[in-house]
């Protein structure tokens, strides 16, 4: 009998020893220096406690300290399980050790970890949880020419951190271009998300220039259960492959200065239908450059035109990313003033490129253009004083055969009577309508200041865009401001309309600052074609209470107020 107590005792012991386990392993028997792998345990010990990592210290960065306590109900019986994960960063290659750790009570055993160098580090591929791929469009480029390198991070477990990383070659620049671009994509019947990075990339030499892969480091949105049974979507990390291409020297027989593209197009955007002599006409030119920058293209510039001043405006860039590669798109006006009247010639613009996937020249080439160019208009004013002061021919002929054909010998007396009394009438009125204008003026000077010019009319800013200096352009936009503006700061204050306020800064800039006199008032045409818009002035509502002092009489007697 006590043997057999014994026996059970003994068996009862062995059975809760049993039941009690504590194992340690990692997600990974074999990673690259630089990469982290995770250490989990498990514990079924109800007298484990947190695990002391101490130890770990030594050969190991340890971060990501992570813990969970599971209950499970099997056929009647309960057990408790504790997990715990901790991120390891091996601090040097080689094959290392992960030594045992204490649970209070418990104990793991030790684990081995192979580390290879950072060059040994296997890269990503497809059917992984996280691959990078990365290509540049053009594998042999040539020197200078400008390349699209295009980086794709695939990630099949949603990403709750991460950084992407691309190292600059040396012997070309590379500069990040725009923003990711983000979307979903089936890599062998399985579903990624894909950040897309772009790159320019410019090599400076000719020979073999390579490029450090990608690299990716961060944490997906895994369980923790996951990690624990090394399906590694916690941590995650990926590298390119290494990627390198064979840069050409620069072709002897190349345009200067030297532009490799991969296409190039000129047109014009538009063209004037006719133009005057004195009067300014646009010209509007496009280059839509495949494979190159805005800072990379040549100056867009017209060839010489006789007889035709031509005044550049700065060229306006549209920069993109298509198909991998840059592409520019530059727009720039010109506004032609011809000197004279007469047959017009623009010989078409050229401009010689080299093709990088034929390997030859190239010319871009617009078709030349002419127009006849028609007389200065007279100026209206001008024009109707010439009309009033000068009688026709004809009316001089008329009024000689007239007084020739009734010569009476009284009449000359009457005439100059007549003529004597219409004088008279035409200094009365003179002397009254000057007067009555001096005591207008003075009757609303507080209300008018000054009064508004005859040049505050639309017409009179017109014809000072047409044909006057600059100062005329800002003297009738103060007299066009009512009451009248004492300099174009005043005049920029009191608009309302935000396009025609930055037209008026750009006349300032023009004549003060160095700015483009034509672009300038063109601008201002654009803008004041319909008129000028004014704020509203505000009027104060009168009080309701009395005055405070009783008002006080003007000179002549009467109470102001």
């Amino acid at each position: 009998m006590l043997l057999r107590l014994a026996a059970w005792l003994l068996l009862s012991t062995a059975s809760l020893a049993a039941s009690a386990q504590t194992r340690a392993w990692l997600d990974r028997d074999r990673i690259a220096l630089g990469e982290t792998v995770t250490l989990n345990i498990e514990t079924t010990s109800t007298a484990a406690s947190e695990p002391d990592y101490a130890p770990l210290q030594a050969d190991f960065t340890v971060s990501g300290h992570t813990s969970r306590r599971e209950f499970e109900s099997i056929n009647g019986r309960n057990s408790m399980r504790l997990l715990y994960a901790v991120a390891l960063r091996p601090r040097r290659d080689g094959v290392l050790t992960v030594p045992a750790l204490a649970l209070g009570s418990e104990q793991t055993q030790p684990l081995s970890l192979v580390v290879t160098p950072d060059g040994g580090r296997a890269t990503g591929r497809a059917g992984d949880d996280v691959f990078i791929e990365s290509q540049a469009d053009d594998a042999d480029p040539y020197v200078q020419q400008s390349v699209g390198w295009v980086v794709r991070l695939y990630s099949a477990a949603p990403l709750v951190s991460g950084q992407l990383d691309q190292p600059a070659p040396e012997g070309a620049s590379l500069q990040r271009v725009g923003d990711d671009a983000q979307y979903q994509r089936d890599v062998g019947g399985r579903r990624y998300s894909v950040v897309e990075r772009r790159f320019l990339l410019v090599p400076e030499r000719s020979g073999t220039l390579t490029i450090p892969p990608a690299s990716f480091e961060g944490r997906g949105a895994g369980g923790f259960f996951d990690d624990l049974f090394g399906s590694n979507r916690g941590a995650l990390q990926a590298q390119a492959a290494p990627r390198s291409l064979q840069v050409r020297p620069v072709p002897n027989d190349a345009p200067q200065p030297w532009l490799p593209l991969q296409d190039l197009q000129l047109r014009y955007q538009s063209t004037p239908q006719e133009l005057r002599a004195g009067t300014a006409a646009t010209l509007v030119v496009e280059a839509v450059a495949d494979g190159a920058t805005a800072v990379q293209m040549p100056e867009l510039q017209l060839p010489a035109i006789d007889g035709v001043q031509v005044f550049a405006e700065p060229v306006q860039a549209d920069e993109r990313f298509v198909d991998g590669r840059p592409r520019a798109k530059l727009t720039r006006r010109f506004s032609l003033v011809p000197s004279r009247a007469g047959k017009i010639q623009l010989g078409g613009m050229r401009m010689s490129w080299w093709d990088v996937r034929a390997g030859a020249v190239r010319t871009a080439t617009l078709p030349p253009l002419s127009w006849t160019a028609l007389a200065g208009a007279a100026p209206a004013s001008a024009a109707a004083t010439s009309a009033t002061a000068s009688p026709a021919p004809a009316d001089i002929v008329a009024a000689d055969t007239e007084s020739s054909l009734l010569p009476i010998p009284g009449a000359s007396k009457g005439w100059v009577l007549a003529t004597l009394l219409f004088a008279a009438l035409w200094l009365f009125t003179l002397v009254w309508g000057l007067h009555r204008g001096d005591a207008r003026a003075a009757a609303t000077a507080p209300a008018t200041d000054g009064g508004d010019a005859p040049a505050a009319s639309g017409g009179n800013l017109k014809q000072a865009l047409d044909r006057g200096a600059l100062g005329d352009v800002a003297e009738a936009l103060c007299a066009a401001a009512k009451p009248r503006a004492q300099d174009l700061e005043e005049v920029v204050a009191r608009l309302s309309d935000p396009d025609q306020r930055a037209a008026v800064e750009a006349l300032q800039r023009a004549r003060w600052g160095g700015g483009d006199g034509v672009a300038a008032r063109q601008q201002l045409r654009k803008a004041f074609a319909s008129g000028a818009r004014w704020r509203e002035r505000s009027v104060d509502a009168p009080s309701p209470l009395p005055p405070l002092y009783p008002p006080a009489p003007d000179r002549s007697g009467r109470l102001r107020g």
